[in-house]
């Protein structure tokens, strides 16, 4: 079987150690690491020099993964890349990395699932959709080298029976927590129109 593109969604500054360790791996082929100079150079630019890259390095991918640390859940370019991947229709997958060991600070604490703060159409969170896999934690890398192509299969499959690009429309919970006014609803193919 070819090796899949994909693109890794995480936490740069928390979890650039652990996340090497999966591109280190071999079994497929990712968005190439962005060094911290050059991260920090996109994000001078601003937030639509950052979309861009983004887009840039999703796109011809078939597949998200977001690989969740501590605080990744949090980050705003993850949200954002986990909306734009389900709006785009690709594969959608989490995989907890917290149990890799990262030579700089050991293994950290287990962070949320970052697909509970969405909802797609049905009013269900994407949590009950997209899974996020939580490797054994006595061998977490060895779980995550032995799974991922898996993993990563599953989550195209799941997604092309899912509708693909006639994805169900995505709610972002944190917008309305914020602002219930605010809450936005982005369509895929089907809906091809935003909700107010």
């Amino acid at each position: 079987m070819p090796k899949r593109q994909v693109f890794y969604s995480f936490h740069f500054d928390n979890d650039v150690m652990r996340v090497q360790q999966v591109r280190n791996m071999g079994a497929l082929e990712g968005n190439e690491p962005v060094s911290a100079n050059d991260w920090e150079e996109v994000k001078k630019k601003g937030d639509a020099s950052i979309k861009k890259w983004i887009e840039d390095n999703m796109s011809y991918r078939s597949c998200v993964v977001v690989l969740v640390g501590e605080e990744t859940a949090n980050r705003k370019w993850c949200k954002y890349e986990i909306e734009k991947a389900w709006k785009d229709g690709k594969g959608l997958v989490g995989i907890y990395i917290h149990n890799l060991n990262c030579p700089n600070n050991g293994k950290s604490k287990k962070g949320q699932n970052p697909f509970e703060q969405f909802e797609i159409e049905d009013g269900s969170k994407m949590s009950t959709v997209v899974k996020c896999h939580n490797p054994d934690s006595s061998d977490a890398y060895n779980d995550i080298k032995e799974n991922i192509e898996t993993w990563i299969e599953d989550a195209i499959t799941a997604r092309k029976s899912g509708g693909g690009e006639n994805a169900a429309c995505l709610v972002n919970l944190i917008s309305e927590k914020s602002d219930p006014g605010a809450v936005e609803k982005r369509g895929g193919g089907r809906y091809g129109q935003r909700f107010a």
